[in-house]
This record gives C-alpha cells, sequence and structure tokens, in this order.
C-alpha cells in the first residue's frame, strides 16, 4: 500500500482522533438510504478508510452488515476495541481486500481524498453488486459562522496551506474533483452542529493531518494562543460547532 505522509499522520493520533472527531447527523443516513434506493438496515456495507469507526458505529445503529477497510495499524486497534464484533481488514481504497460483487453499499466517510479516483472507483464498481452505490462524504467548514471562518483561515496560515474558498464548487465541479465523472452522480449538503467542551474542540483541531505533520513546537503554539483566543470567545468554554456535510452517492453503473 502506498499512502501519503499526510494520510498516515492520523495513525499516530489515533485515540485523540476517536475521542474529538466530529461524528455525522442521522440526516445523512436518511439522504443515502434516499439516494440509494435501500434501506442500510441489511444491507451489506463496507466502510473504506474506517478510521476508529465513526462511521461504523452509525452504520450498524442504522441495522447494516458492516464490514471496515482500514490501512493504520493504530486506528485498527482502536477500532477493534470499540467494535469488537465487527470484521476489519487492512487495506484501502486503492486496492480493496474484498471480493468481486459483494457488497450493496460502499462508503468513504472522510477518506476518499486519500485515495486515487483512478483506481478507487474501479475498485469500488467491482466490488459493488449490481444495483449497489457509492456513497462519500465530508464534514467541511461552515464559511458563513466568522469565528469558524477566521479559525480556517488561521489554521490554514499556521500549517502552510491554501485555506479553502468560502465559495462551494456546484454539482458538476464537485462531481469532477471526486474523480466520479461519468457515474450518475446525486449530491446534498447536511447542515448540523455540536455542543462540546473547549479542551475536546482544541483536540479535534490537533488531530487534522495538516497539524499532525508538524514539529511538535508548532503544534503547541498555535493550540495555546487558540486557546487563550477562544476562552475569551467562549467564556463557559462550550464551543458550538457548525458543519455541513457534503455528500456524493454514485449508483454502479
Amino acid at each position: 500500500m502506498s499512502i501519503s505522509p499526510r494520510a498516515q499522520s492520523f495513525d499516530v493520533a489515533a485515540a485523540q482522533y476517536a475521542a474529538s472527531r466530529p461524528s455525522y447527523p442521522p440526516a445523512l443516513f436518511d439522504t443515502i438510504e434516499e439516494f440509494a434506493g435501500r434501506r442500510l438496515a441489511g444491507a451489506r456495507v463496507a466502510d473504506v478508510g474506517a478510521g476508529t469507526g465513526i462511521a461504523t458505529v452509525l452504520l450498524r445503529e442504522r441495522g447494516a452488515d458492516a464490514v471496515a477497510v482500514e490501512p493504520g495499524e493504530r486506528m485498527a486497534a482502536v477500532f477493534r476495541r470499540a467494535l469488537p464484533d465487527v470484521p476489519i481488514v487492512r487495506g484501502d481504497g486503492n486496492a480493496l481486500p474484498l471480493a468481486d460483487a459483494s457488497f450493496d453499499l460502499m462508503v468513504y466517510a472522510q477518506s476518499w481524498q486519500w485515495t486515487d479516483p483512478g483506481r478507487s472507483v474501479p475498485e469500488a464498481l467491482r466490488v459493488l453488486r449490481p444495483s449497489g452505490a457509492l456513497a462519500i462524504w465530508w464534514n467541511t467548514t461552515a464559511f458563513d459562522v466568522p469565528w469558524i471562518r477566521e479559525q480556517h483561515e488561521r489554521i490554514a496560515h499556521h500549517c502552510g496551506v491554501k485555506p479553502r474558498s468560502a465559495v462551494r464548487p456546484d454539482d458538476g465541479e464537485a462531481v469532477t474533483l471526486a474523480g466520479l465523472t461519468g457515474l450518475r452522480v446525486t449530491r446534498r449538503q447536511v447542515r448540523w452542529s455540536r455542543m462540546v467542551p473547549l479542551d475536546t474542540h482544541l483536540a479535534n483541531i490537533g488531530s487534522r493531518s495538516a497539524f499532525l505533520v508538524l514539529d511538535e513546537a508548532g503544534r503547541h503554539a498555535f493550540l495555546t494562543d487558540e486557546r487563550e483566543r477562544l476562552s475569551r470567545a467562549f467564556p463557559d468554554e462550550a464551543v458550538e460547532e457548525t458543519y455541513v456535510v457534503d455528500l456524493l452517492v454514485a449508483a454502479r453503473p
């Protein structure tokens, strides 16, 4: 498996990732069922790039028969402790260790960007059963919330990466960027929020790949300054994080 350093970085922070990363709203799974044209209950679902099992837990709660695919050893270890009865195999989306036509739904929660669509799309289609579907999604930045937009820009500057545009791509551009051109794709954006302690919010920031590849001093400096700034904005140290889940569901041809 050839995995980028940023993708590999999550493995060293598996416990932090599990404890601080946001989950997903029920409306997301309602929409997946709507677009896929079937209930998750009883469906054979592969969660690819499952990490610590954040999405897998919710799929199981919906009654899905889930199998996880995860390249990271430490991520997989945390997953096994949380979900000991769910099969998990080591692998990634570019070379799935799964049989042909064996799943009703392939899902990639926050993980599609770590694949090469030229390889991962054919692999997903190979593993899907006829009438199956591929669902990919991300918790994205709610740029219309001023403090979240400003924090996103601070993080990008500190990590030396380009801030994302506050203008979201239209449906056609989103399909192209995801490498799903030529497939029948449906898109929906689902807004949701969660209230968390300031410590959890800061740990969430620190679990992002752009941070994890920085040296410890660089991470500490930013998070110390951010704690001071947010303590003034949220004196009770309860932070409302707002997200927009961007979902794409592609039907198997």
